[in-house]
This record gives structure tokens, sequence and C-alpha cells, in this order.
């Protein structure tokens, strides 16, 4: 290694099995044009506590759903927050790096989020519909999601799970941002096939709706993805704002956009390390 380069610990599950995606090859193409700035060594989630130290920053990207590994992952934080360890995206997220209470927050305040509550009490703020989705506040890839009837809401056990009408949206989107700048955005134009994404033009309104998470969220440096879907009448509704380890569809985009994220990415990485 070349001492005057800074040193980035790349954190990711090579070996993590997605829903017709292969995260390792999105990670092992971008931590390579990543080498071109930076002196990096990939490595697995649950090692990185103990590699760390010897680094100048540590790029958390394809790691899997930190409930696997719920414990590790909690030390490992703990330990970044000691050490002042350098952690890009950084953990002071209020989106899915923090659970989903955010989106039951959110759909209170009014903001355009499918109706999210979290007490029994609270199940008549939800429109009427043919089904509910029941989700754990700490899930990801859809793990331990459910649907039930209306009538099922009253014997859920709350605390650790929001309720959501399962809406019959039209398709589902996703805008890319970096350092709260805007890159490209993608959507499934199929519902029933959601991870076969396609680029997608922005209409009018939807840079603002996607803007509006990202700056409500905070955070001066990383990677976000704001997830939405198209409702029967026509707005946008949020689904989610990843903000921990979004995966980014990056060979689905053309090689200038795809260039043009790692350029940005690149200058994130610089100015997040000081110069």
């Amino acid at each position: 290694m070349t001492a005057a380069r800074p040193r980035i610990l790349y954190v990711t599950d090579l070996g993590y099995q997605a829903k017709g995606r292969r995260y390792c090859d999105e990670d092992i193409r971008l931590s390579g044009r990543l080498r071109d700035d930076f002196d990096i060594a990939l490595c697995h989630p649950l090692d990185a506590a103990d590699l760390m130290e010897s680094f100048d920053a540590v790029v958390v990207r394809n790691s899997g759903p930190v409930l696997h590994y719920q414990a590790q992952y909690e030390a490992f934080l703990a330990q970044v927050r000691r050490t002042a360890t350098r952690l890009y995206n950084p953990p002071t997220g209020r989106a899915d790096m923090a659970g989903k209470q955010y989106l039951v927050d959110l759909s209170a305040a009014g903001l355009p989020v499918i109706p999210t509550v979290d007490r029994g009490e609270d199940i008549g703020r939800l429109p009427e519909a043919a089904e509910y989705v029941v989700k754990p506040k700490l899930g990801a890839d859809s793990i331990g999601m459910e649907f039930l009837g209306r009538e099922a809401l009253g014997r859920l056990a709350y605390g650790d799970v929001l309720v959501q009408p399962r809406i019959p949206f039209r398709y589902e989107v996703s805008f890319y941002f970096i350092d709260r700048d805007f890159q490209y955005a993608l959507h499934a134009p199929r519902p029933e096939r959601r991870w076969e994404l396609e680029r997608y033009e922005p209409e009018p309104g939807d840079m603002e709706f996607a803007q509006r998470f990202v700056d409500w969220n905070a955070l001066d440096h990383g990677i976000q993805r704001v997830d939405a879907c198209r409702a029967p009448g026509g707005e946008l509704l949020l689904v989610e704002l990843e903000d921990l380890n979004p995966y980014l569809s990056l060979d689905l985009v053309e090689d200038g956009v795809r260039e043009a994220f790692v350029t940005r990415m690149k200058a994130s990485l610089h100015d997040f390390l000081g110069g």
C-alpha cells in the first residue's frame, strides 16, 4: 500500500444470497474502481470490528441484513463511537439504519408515506384495504413480513411491528443519492416482478418528493436510496428510506451514469476524510 493514500476498509458479504440480484458483483466492481484513489481491503461484516483500527475509514456496502448478526453489529457501532472511527454511511441516519419507527412518525406527521401505525388503538387511522402488511421494525429484505385481513390486526402483539395497508400500486421506483445529490432513478414497471428494474426518468414533482426525505435524514455524507410506490391516484408514497447499505443496481445504468456515480462517490469519500 502507498502510505500517502487513504486506507479504506470496505465491508461486504460476498456470499450473501439475494433474490434476483448478485450483491457480490456490485461490490467487486465498485471497490475495484475506488482503488484508483484509495487503498482498499474487503472484509466480511463480522470481521470489521477487529480490523478497522488499521484504516482511515470504514465503508459499509452490501453487508446483508444486520438482524442476522444484531448483537455483533451493535458491538461494532459501539466501538465505532468509542474510537471515533470514520464510518460511511455515518451511524447518525434517522431512517432504516435506526429501524422503521420513522415510517410511523412520518406518517403521523402527514408526510407522503404509506399510512403506518404501530399500536392497536391506531388501526382506525389506516384506510380500508383488502389486506394489511405487518413488518418487524427491525426487518429487512421482507424477513418476517406477513399479510393479514383487518379482523386479525386486533390480535397482533404490538411493540416491535408496524402495520400498513397493502397498496395496489402501479409500480415501485427508487431514487439514488450521494451526499443529498441525486444520481439516477430505477423502477420496476411490473409489480409482480419487482427485481426487474429499468431506468426511470422522474416525472414532475418526483425529485421534490425524493429530495424532501433525503434532506429530512440530514446525512451530510453517504449513499441513500429513496424507495417509493406510485399509488392508484398517481401520487408517490414513501416505502422506505434505505440509509445503511442500499443495493445500487449499478449494472442496470448506462456507462456514463455509472462513471458519474463512481466519480461522485470518490469525491464524497475524499471530503469525508478531510481532503
